[in-house]
């Protein structure tokens, strides 16, 4: 195996876990950072949906003891039915959509200038969310409805378009519609098992032709890097919007955003799909 790509698989893996569960868009930081490693072509586009695994693996264990009460109970208790239920509510905006107008996105969205757009106008957004008056109707994921569960679902259709952020787009929806915090970050992870996990499958079911075993060792450093990157990422974000807001995070898409306009237009660097 060509240590250059494992180095390559390392850094994506990293750069995944880090960004996929922050509002700051882990699809856009992918493309990005695929594009300076010359990894953006259709075996690395699919490095970059498959690599998602270990982070989705990084929440179910992180929230084992929820996810496993809820399966447990899945028969007989109305909270589990109503969580699952909320689940896949909240899926299939994104599912539906993306079938739709999935291809369209990628033929001309997928590329470093317009990732940056998105960074920026998801920036703008944030504060706006972080500006208004923040009222409480929900503390926990459990006291959701289906209607709820929707609206939720329609702001997640919005990371269809790549450098918006689906967990930003989720939580920042979150506390449009009265979640916590914590609430809305937490509802954000458990929607990304089903939606990351069906995307991942369907990916790979589209681009089998691509998949090879001489691709084992960058899957599986990919996996770990992720899982490791998320894992932490979770549980240091969980921390911080326990006193803080997101803020943070919009400033610092706007402030990334600006940087790779800049450096596009001057030439500074070579994105290679300018």
């Amino acid at each position: 195996m060509d240590f250059t790509l494992l180095l390559h698989a390392l850094i994506l893996g990293v750069v995944e876990g880090l960004t996929e569960f922050l509002p700051v868009s882990s699809t856009g930081h992918l493309i990005l950072a695929g594009d300076l490693l010359g990894f953006n072509d259709e075996r690395g586009k699919l490095f970059h949906i498959v690599v998602q695994t270990g982070a989705i693996l990084a929440v179910c264990w992180e929230y084992r003891k929820k996810l496993g009460a809820v399966a447990a109970g899945l028969g007989r208790d109305a909270a589990a039915k109503r969580f699952v239920a909320n689940l896949a509510i909240a899926f299939m905006p994104l599912a539906v959509l993306g079938l739709l107008f999935g291809k369209a996105i990628k033929a001309h969205l997928f590329q470093p200038v317009p990732v940056a757009l998105a960074f920026i106008l998801g920036g703008v957004f944030i504060l706006w969310a972080e500006r208004r008056d923040h009222v409480v109707r929900f503390e926990s994921v459990d006291e959701l409805r289906w209607q709820e569960a929707l609206k939720l679902g329609l702001a997640q259709a919005f990371a269809l378009i790549p450098g918006t952020s689906r967990s930003g787009a989720t939580i920042i929806g979150g506390l449009f519609f009265g979640l916590s915090r914590k609430a809305a970050a937490e509802f954000s992870f458990f929607l990304a098992i089903p939606t990351l996990i069906v995307a991942t499958a369907y990916q790979l079911w589209k681009e089998r032709a691509l998949l090879s075993t001489d691709d084992i060792g960058m899957w599986a450093v990919g996996f770990v890097s992720a899982f490791v990157s998320a894992f932490l990422c979770v549980r240091w974000l969980l921390r911080y919007i326990s006193t803080h807001d997101f803020t943070i995070f919009a400033w610092y898409r706007i402030a990334f955003g600006f940087v790779v306009l800049g450096t596009a237009y001057t030439g500074l660097v070579d994105w290679t799909n300018p």
